[in-house]
């Protein structure tokens, strides 16, 4: 997959009418909006082509809608957001059908520097169909409103939507531009680069509960890096396959031949692969998940048969920390452990702090990691907290994603 998309910086939109998809999948709760990061992430691209005279069309998907449009999922208070932050009325179109007569008529009466809002594109229902379906007619009604196309929705661009990919191929047939906002450009340099041509040393650390989850990253990273690092509940299929005894902790059965088979490749391919050498255990997971847990620590060969792996211990704390401070590049993708639980976040905030405090370029692939970087406290030391858990992920399986390939080469 080519890593060189032409951008926002790449063409001049004065006068021409622009729609960005971008990321506005925003939590929200009775009507507010509970976490506005996505819509920061988006503003730099919004005010350059505001800047530039152009007549911005916004849209986005928001939720997972399934029967059809609901108030609850409406972007109006995206609408209302955006007008605070961009001091100018976002003018919103209340058009469950997204790119109706009412989306046109909008459109029609901007001005330069002019903001619409579309509905959610999921309330039109075709938005996830696959290219030829009729998702395609609504990717023509989209590029019909404008003349341009820039994507920064990188939460979005492992899919193959209307909105996302198939878009592209009605605004270039009739000559507009393709290009990638500052947000997409920014998750390109750092996450692409990162797997394709990192400073080395390069150690990648992945958490989080399931290998099945994360069997094609790792096999993947095994190629690119130079030391990998696995923690979190994925860890102890690892250390049942070398014949350890992990009691109650999560295991999954039928990945123990591919675990094997990835500490021989790690093997003959020369990289380091580490695993917890001692681990956090209690007599069962907690309830609550921030509730009350009574926690000892074991070596990770000696987990007793009645108890239950949730986190690494202060021996792994110090392995990983060091094997992390001793790198040019970390990408990092999943918690240490139980990290909603204050008692078992120790692994996680570890693994936090000793990227906090390296000089290496520090890339956080989306999820859980990045919430917990957030939660924790350590997001404004990391060089880059990717927005997309999905697409992140599949940038470290070394996928092409459809929002990215769909942009033009530079």
């Amino acid at each position: 997959m080519s890593l060189n998309k032409k951008s926002v910086d790449d063409f001049n939109a004065k006068g021409k009418r622009v729609l960005v998809r971008c990321d506005f999948n925003v939590p929200l709760k009775n009507g507010e909006i509970t976490d506005e990061t996505r819509i920061n992430a988006a503003l730099p691209t919004i005010k350059k082509l505001i800047n530039d005279g152009g007549k911005v069309i916004l849209c986005s998907h928001l939720g997972k809608v399934k029967n059809g449009p609901n108030e609850g999922e409406s972007l109006a208070p995206v609408a209302k957001k955006l007008t605070e932050k961009l001091n100018k009325e976002v003018v919103f179109v209340n058009d469950d059908n997204v790119t109706g007569q009412a989306a046109t008529d909008a459109v029609n009466k901007m001005k330069d520097g002019d903001v619409v809002l579309l509905q959610n594109t999921r309330f039109r229902g075709k938005e996830e169909t696959k290219p030829g379906d009729a998702g395609e007619a609504f990717a023509k009604e989209l590029a019909d409103l404008c003349d341009d196309y820039v994507c920064d929705a990188f939460g979005s661009a492992h899919r193959a939507h209307a909105s996302v990919a198939v878009v592209t191929k009605f605004v270039r047939e009739k000559g507009g531009n393709c290009a990638v906002g500052y947000l997409m450009q920014k998750e390109i340099d750092f996450l692409g680069n990162a797997v394709e041509n990192p400073v080395r040393p390069f150690v990648a650390i992945l958490g989080g509960a399931k290998v099945a989850d994360k069997l094609n990253v790792i096999n993947n990273l095994l190629e690119k890096c130079d030391t990998l690092i696995i923690g979190g509940g994925m860890a102890f299929t690892f250390l049942k396959a070398q014949g350890y005894e992990i009691g109650k902790s999560l295991v999954d059965d039928e990945k123990l031949d591919y675990c094997k088979e990835m500490m021989e490749k790690a093997k003959k391919l020369g990289k380091k692969l580490l695993l917890p050498v001692d681990t956090g255990i209690a007599k069962s997971f907690p309830d609550p998940i921030d509730g009350p847990v009574e926690v000892s620590y074991v070596d990770s060969d000696k987990i007793p048969a009645d108890m239950e792996g949730l986190d690494i211990g202060p021996k792994t704390q110090e392995l990983f920390a060091e094997a992390a401070k001793s790198a040019k590049t970390v990408v990092w993708n999943g918690p240490m452990g139980v990290f909603e639980n204050p008692t078992l976040a120790k692994g996680t905030i570890a693994v936090a702090k000793a990227l906090a405090e390296t000089d290496a370029t520090t890339i956080i692939g989306g999820g859980d990691s990045a919430a917990a970087c957030n939660q924790l406290g350590f997001a404004d030391k990391m060089s880059h907290i990717s927005t997309g858990g999905g697409a992140s992920l599949e940038f470290l399986e070394g996928k092409e994603l459809p929002g990215v390939v769909a942009a033009d080469e530079r």
